[in-house]
């Protein structure tokens, strides 16, 4: 059985994103034909020779008449050695809280740049935002290295200026790849390409099959949000009481001692229950219900966590936030604050800084944060949420900020400062 890769897209406006990602899609033999039959008519229809690719992804008519993709569409596709699940975010910068989205989760990310434009501020953006979300590994694809005039040359410049600036957000030089495509003939997607003999690297599909696949660091212990109580109360299972989730960190067994916060109550696990039935271990990202020796008072919004690390429930916290609303954020907005099981209101204190991530520079203390910003705030909470710093655990240490009255996502919330493990330059 092969493993998974979730892996997500980003870069600028007329990169070809859309063109790479269908030529995934194409070169694995992840379309039908008769999608293939549509794009080749629609492309003859535009009056060229060869099959658009970019219409295999850019599903809406509206979408294809202006020439941009505006969505996250989740596309699957696979290679004998792998399985893989692709995140294809939208290139405007208008849409940077749609990047958040697409890579919140992802293990890699292929960046695009255009060849004949370099990095540009954009690709800038989008490296910063990818660096605070904590994605462990990039390829820069150098997409349409067909069109320069020197193409060794540029593809080596694109390659130092990028490596400079992923080295200052904090990637180490291994967990980074240029790779030099033309995502439009298929150079180096999945066919090594005759066309760039000063390039012996891997191509993409062969880079996305042969990564390493790491399972989020055993940094923490077990962290079990609880979503449900279960207690059927009929006759074959009259006092069953069991709690339900998914583990977020770590790994559970029966017999470990586990504390139930923010109570503070300790316990042991008598056992670990699926559908299927008893588990011997558990592990993150498994959904499971959890039997307990001791009848203890739990409801949805607790966490069940090992004894020898247990978080500290936080009240009042720092968190970085990239701000996802058009309407700014002021200090002093009552907002609702989703973190894992758990929604509790919330009122932000202040906005410490903004994060300029041109410049690599902060700005202390500004008057409010705006769409697609991104600044470390200061949060006090109704309820104490179970969290872990977002550099230690991505999975624990990120929370949303909802809009009470329209239930709207207003803010994608780091807890900590994940700002600090930036090379900043100098601060304003």
């Amino acid at each position: 059985m092969s493993d998974l890769l979730r892996l997500a897209t980003a870069g600028s406006v007329d990169d070809g994103k859309s063109t790479l990602v269908g030529r995934l899609l194409y070169d694995t033999k992840s379309v039908l034909a008769d999608q293939i039959d549509a794009v080749t008519r629609a492309s003859v229809d535009k009056g060229l020779d060869t099959p658009d690719l970019s219409l295999l992804v850019d599903g809406l008519r509206a979408e294809r008449e202006q020439g941009i993709t505006i969505d996250v569409a989740y596309r699957y596709f696979a290679t004998p050695k792998r399985s893989f699940v692709l995140a294809d975010t939208p290139g405007h910068v208008q849409y940077t809280r749609n990047t958040v989205s697409g890579a919140s989760t992802a293990q890699l990310v292929v960046l695009l740049v255009d060849a004949r434009k370099g990095v540009i501020s954009q690709t800038r953006k989008h490296a910063a935002v990818l660096a605070l979300l904590g994605v462990p590994r990039l390829v820069l694809a150098v997409n349409k290295i067909d069109l320069v005039e020197d193409p060794a040359t540029v593809f080596a410049d694109i390659s130092r200026e990028f490596g400079e600036l992923t080295s200052s957000l904090g990637w180490a030089a291994e967990d980074v790849v240029e790779i030099p495509v033309s995502a439009l003939h298929g150079d180096n997607v999945a066919v090594r390409s005759e066309n760039t003999p000063y390039y012996d690297g891997p191509t993409l599909i062969e880079h996305l099959e042969s990564v390493p696949v790491d399972a989020e660091p055993h940094r923490v212990g077990l962290r079990f949000p609880v979503q449900y109580v279960i207690r059927p109360r009929t006759a074959d299972f009259p006092d069953y009481r069991g709690y339900a989730g998914q583990v977020a960190a770590g790994e559970v067994r029966p017999g470990d001692e586990v504390v139930v916060l923010p109570s503070g109550i300790r316990t042991t696990v008598s056992r670990v229950d699926t559908a299927d039935g008893e588990l011997d271990v558990a592990h993150a990202g498994r959904s499971v219900t959890l039997v307990l020796e001791d009848d203890v008072d739990i409801s949805r919004g607790d966490t069940i966590a090992s004894v020898g690390d247990a978080p500290e429930p936080l009240g009042e916290f720092e968190a970085t936030v990239c701000w996802l609303a058009e309407k700014p954020l002021h200090p002093g907005a009552r907002l609702l604050l989703k973190h894992g099981t758990r929604t509790t209101q919330a009122i932000v204190g202040a906005i410490v800084e903004r994060f300029d991530e041109q410049e690599l520079t902060t700005e202390p203390s500004p008057a409010s944060l705006a769409l697609n910003e991104i600044g470390k705030i200061s949060v006090r909470v109704a309820e104490p949420i179970v969290a872990d710093d977002y550099r230690v655990n991505r999975h624990t240490g990120s929370f949303l900020l909802i809009d009470p009255a329209g239930g709207n996502t207003l803010a994608a919330g780091l807890v900590g400062d994940a700002i600090a493990a930036i090379e900043l330059g100098e601060r304003v």
